[in-house]
């Protein structure tokens, strides 16, 4: 074989050598940034899942010193428990928050409430009260035991 076939070969071989180093830590970074972005989206929910045990804890407190509505707390409460630990929901004594919200979910709320005609809204109203003084004591109950509730880790 020539030699200037050897040195061909030979600088050849170190340009695919550059070229695969080149890839690799292209490849490698890559690798460190996904598992930067997976490290912050994994903090960025852990931070959510507290965020949201914290509104839970609070909305609890609201019912027991009676400074919300039992109606929106329980649609609040599901709201977030769907989210935390969905399957408190079908346990006592939390069911009553989705029971309350099952009885309570086809009445308009927020824009749609004030667009609703005034008297469809004092009749839903009614019907809401009803609810409320219905399940007052329980929701009072699983308010009690949801503040006190240790939340399972996500």
């Amino acid at each position: 074989m020539p030699q200037w076939l050897q040195w061909a070969l030979i600088v050849g071989g170190l340009i695919v050598i550059v070229m695969l180093l080149a890839v690799i830590r292209r490849q490698l970074s890559g690798v460190a940034e996904q598992r930067i972005r997976k490290q912050k989206a994994e903090a960025f929910q852990k931070q959510r899942r507290t965020d949201m045990i914290e509104s839970i804890r609070v909305i609890a407190m609201a019912v027991e010193a009676d400074q919300i509505e039992y109606s929106e707390a329980c649609l609040r409460l599901k709201g977030l428990l769907d989210h935390v630990q969905p399957e408190l929901l079908d346990q006592s004594p939390y069911q009553v928050f989705q029971q309350v919200h099952d009885k309570l979910q086809h009445m308009p709320t927020h824009r749609a409430r004030k667009a609703t005609d005034k008297k469809l809204v004092a009749k839903m109203d009614k019907e809401r009260f009803a609810v409320e003084k219905e399940y007052g004591e329980a929701i009072q109950q699983a308010a009690s035991a949801i503040r006190q509730h240790t939340f399972r880790d996500a």
